[in-house]
């Protein structure tokens, strides 16, 4: 099955994420098909935390890719 989801990086104390689309069976920060976006939450006020190309998304979703319940909510709060 092909799940979006995040991948981390970063430093320790200093996350960074990648949504990315990946097989599920691959480890979280492992192997992925696609990079779609990424989320900084320790972003500073004056710089962009989140992007993500919503129609790549959607084709990914239409294809039958899963969206894990951390990318749902961010592309919610996008779309508010």
């Amino acid at each position: 099955m092909v799940v979006i989801r995040l991948a981390r990086g970063g430093n320790k104390h200093r996350p960074y994420y990648s949504v990315v689309v990946a097989d599920s069976r691959a480890r979280r920060d492992g192997r992925f098909i696609e990079k779609v976006g990424f989320y900084n939450p320790v972003a500073a006020a004056n710089v962009e935390a989140v992007r993500i190309d919503t129609t790549r998304v959607d084709y990914w979703s239409s294809v039958g890719a899963q969206v894990s319940p951390a990318v749902q909510k961010l592309i919610k709060n996008l779309a508010a």
